[in-house]
């Protein structure tokens, strides 16, 4: 990430009642489990599969996935898929608006987060990134050719790689004008006439007892330890949406901003008309 989006204007705090806090309690303790035993499950497995697949985890991955659906039962919120994940390699680009995200598009999909550094370091978090298998890159100029070459190398090695252009987290109500730096690998990889972009529309619908639309939103400085509590705390939740758009050739674009821009704007329709703004 090269900024972080902020706005003053935030949703209302949820008054956690002691029946809200048991269900942190309860909720939290389960997603605990989960992790404890996919992680487990995942390291009895990784030895053998990398000595029989290499970089290719068809093993471990679905027990990630399952973990995060799993999760997301356990929060008690509902995942809803529309059209299906593209089988070529490449990468899937999607609007980025929670910690949340990583669960529910890793419980469609196998796939392999690219993330900022920073993130690693995070509580919680930080875990979550790790055991889902993200790559972390700095943002140090310097690196930046080296991180790219690495990048290149997974898409070529078969991962598919997932990517927030915009850049930074929102609340939702908005999808940011994309970063076309990060699909300069597309076009610098060997095979990347061979590979696709899918765009991903990611929309959150608020509890029935919220009237705002943003109570899953995390960005600017958001502390998580507060916002986590407030999502395990409400006795009904909303609902996620993840909603696949048709993959595109890299080979149709002549340069990466417009593979962008063309994902930017495939994105955005897939959003509901008041979620579509740039500001």
């Amino acid at each position: 990430m090269s900024f972080t989006w902020n706005s003053d204007d935030r949703p209302a705090t949820l008054r956690v009642t002691p029946t809200g806090w048991i269900r942190v309690g309860l909720r939290g303790g389960a997603i605990v489990t989960v992790l404890g035993l996919g992680v487990l499950v995942s390291a009895l497995l990784r030895l053998p599969e990398r000595q029989l697949h290499g970089t290719q985890r068809p093993w471990t991955a679905p027990v990630t996935r399952h973990a995060m659906r799993t999760i997301l039962r356990c929060i008690g919120l509902p995942l809803h898929q529309q059209g299906s994940p593209m089988k070529a390699h490449g990468a899937v680009v999607s609007n980025h608006i929670s910690w949340l995200d990583i669960v529910a598009l890793h419980g469609c999909q196998q796939v392999v987060f690219v993330s900022k550094s920073e993130v690693a370091g995070w509580p919680g978090i930080g875990f979550l990134a790790r055991f889902v298998g993200t790559v972390f890159i700095r943002r140090d100029p310097k690196e930046a050719r080296a991180q790219r070459d690495r990048l290149v190398r997974a898409m070529d090695e078969g991962a598919k790689l997932m990517l927030f252009p915009e850049g930074t987290s929102t609340d939702g109500m908005r999808v940011l004008p994309f970063k076309s730096a990060l699909f300069d690998m597309m076009f610098t990889s060997e095979m990347h006439k061979d590979l696709f972009v899918q765009p991903i529309s990611l929309v959150y619908a608020a509890p029935p007892s919220s009237s705002d639309p943003r109570v899953y939103g995390w960005w600017g400085d958001m502390d998580l330890g507060p916002h986590l509590i407030q999502v395990l705390a409400r006795r009904r939740q909303g609902a996620v949406q993840v909603t696949f758009h048709p993959p595109l050739a890299v080979r149709d674009f002549a340069e990466r901003k417009a593979l962008a821009r063309t994902c930017e704007h495939m994105i955005r329709e897939g959003m509901p008309k008041s979620q579509r703004g740039t500001n």
